[in-house]
């Protein structure tokens, strides 16, 4: 694809056309990439990956073509209706339900096809309700090992692993072959449970389950969580002496453990023997990953260079890359590229997700662009498909981080003034800013909106921001105020978490400042503790 170069940030400027690289083969990842490790050089939380299952196996795809060949208005109207749902106690159950007794009878494809499309939008628990709607209908919908894989994943985030487990050993022998072990497996690596992941990937290996590279691959996922890149980089190895090619994902966090350990050298010689294997081709992601590499070493000009391989790498009507470009141009302040890679973006798409808008919102806040993040939330607003609180949050937060509590605040009413919400972050995100101004009692405010707030259920507040409350109000013998924050904790769940409690402890008594994050908007929340490791989970995930 050939991407503009543009003079000014402004959209009416003119553009010049240069050539970028040639195309490659691109796998697609889910669109969930958080930048924040990467505006340090320094920083060492380093991107990984991990597995999750295919959704329709192969016996089942003339199935699919056969329904694709039909009208799409069932499943995409079944679709619209749940993702839609603004009461969170109303489940998919009940749409479904609604459907049924309208006579619109749906086919186990098409409730297939929901589950995916709610799956890539993160709606889990909502996906978990139509699979667990399908099963009280055994006599309708038989179900695949594929879709056991699929319900065992969504179970072990919506409920954990533990249920996971359960919902395992409680599988016919049918239905326990590789799909389901390498989604248990995943959960495993997901939760860092180490032990259990490589007694299971041996279990595997002597089922004949790991003849292909997927289960190395996770593996090595884990490897990098643990930051034993050296034990990552042993799966390549014994893959290659087995016989088993690596993937582009092995190859992908190949280069990433060996950037993890500082050696750009190794990481060069990856991709050099990449290119001479006849069997994958480097594409845009590889190149994503290497910019990575370099930006967390401090070598901006190779990180430049990998980025105009991305550019050129991109095929197809793909979104994703350009998420990317402007979450990793933003990152190395290279503004005029941020609005050049927008600008080519618009004009190659008819409309733009919430997720570009949100990538591209991102850079200018941490570019301090203030102005032009507030113009492009201005644009979002019409154009919205539906309003996502995360995407005010990235303006609300600079104004935070900026100490603007009050400018915070009138931003904040005018997003509900048009319809907007808030979310748990947003007003977590106004308690910091508090604590920083030493407001106990308005702090304490936000923290209690935050536990009613739309994904209030599983938020908790960080552990530093515990840390500071708790140390302000010792410092003011503020005790009616602790006792109240003591509840609030007690209730989400959060004083029965030893390893959460440890955090907060080791944080001794605090200063009063917290370091407002921007980017911890909840956009990924649950792999809040893996900032900047979400390319290479994004990249594996998407093939699956």
């Amino acid at each position: 694809m050939l991407l503009q170069i543009s003079s000014s940030s402004s959209s009416s400027s003119s553009f010049q056309h240069r050539p970028i690289s040639s195309t490659s083969s691109y796998s697609k990842p889910i669109p969930w990439f958080n930048p924040t490790s990467i505006q340090n050089p320094h920083n060492k939380n380093h991107s990984i990956s991990c597995w999750i299952p295919k959704v329709y196996n192969n016996k089942k795809k003339t199935t699919a073509k056969k329904y694709e060949s039909k009208p799409l208005h069932k499943w995409t109207g079944v679709y619209k209706r749940i993702s839609l749902l603004e009461n969170p106690d109303v489940g998919s159950a009940f749409v479904l339900d609604q459907f049924d007794k309208e006579g619109k009878s749906l086919s186990r494809w098409e409730l297939c096809r929901v589950v995916k499309e709610l799956r890539k939008f993160r709606r889990f628990k909502l996906a978990l309700e139509v699979y667990e709607w399908m099963n009280e209908r055994e006599d309708r919908f038989a179900l695949s090992s594929s879709d056991a894989a699929i319900q065992l994943d969504l179970i072990s985030k919506v409920r954990g692993v533990a249920s996971s487990e359960e919902y395992f050993s409680n599988l016919p022998g049918t239905l326990k072959d590789k799909r389901t072990h390498g989604s248990l497996l995943n959960a495993y690596v997901r939760a860092r449970m180490k032990e259990k992941a490589e007694a299971l990937v041996e279990d595997i290996k002597n089922k004949g389950y790991a003849l292909h590279p997927l289960p190395y691959n996770v593996m090595m996922t884990l490897y990098m969580k643990h930051k034993d890149y050296d034990k990552a980089i042993s799966m390549v190895t014994e893959m290659m002496d087995k016989n088993i090619s690596p993937d582009i994902y092995s190859y992908n966090i190949w280069i990433t453990a060996c950037g993890s350990m500082g050696s750009t050298e190794k990481m060069e010689e990856v991709l050099e023997r990449m290119k001479m294997d006849s069997t994958v081709s480097p594409n845009w992601t590889t190149y994503s990953t290497m910019a990575t590499m370099y930006m967390n070493l401090g070598q901006l000009d190779k990180a430049k260079a990998s980025l105009r391989m991305v550019e050129g790498s991109i095929t197809g009507r793909e979104r994703i890359p350009f998420h990317y470009l402007l979450s990793l141009y933003g990152s190395i302040g290279e503004k005029e590229e941020v609005y050049r890679i927008w600008n080519t973006y618009k004009s190659s798409f008819p409309t733009i997700p919430n997720l570009g808008y949100h990538s591209m919102i991102g850079s200018l806040v941490r570019l301090d662009d203030i102005e032009g993040a507030v113009k492009i939330y201005e644009e979002w607003l019409p154009h919205r498909s539906t309003y996502d609180p995360r995407i005010c949050n990235l303006v609300l937060g600079w104004y935070v981080k900026k100490g603007m509590l009050e400018k915070a605040g009138d931003f904040l009413d005018q997003v509900l003034e048009v319809g907007g919400k808030a979310n748990a972050y947003t007003w977590e995100l106004l308690a910091e800013g508090h604590i920083n101004e030493k407001h106990i009692y308005e702090a304490l405010s936000c923290v209690k909106k935050a536990t009613l707030a739309e994904g209030g259920k599983g938020w908790r507040p960080k552990p530093t921001f515990v840390s500071c409350f708790l140390s302000l109000c010792e410092h003011h013998s503020d005790n009616a105020s602790k006792e109240v924050f003591m509840d609030l904790l007690k209730q989400l769940g959060c004083l029965e978490d030893e390893a959460y409690m440890l955090l907060v402890n080791s944080n001794g008594k605090a200063d009063f400042g917290l370091d407002v994050s921007v980017d911890k908007d909840g956009f990924d929340s649950d792999n809040d503790e893996d900032s900047g490791a979400d390319m290479l989970l994004n990249q594996l995930e998407g093939s699956l």
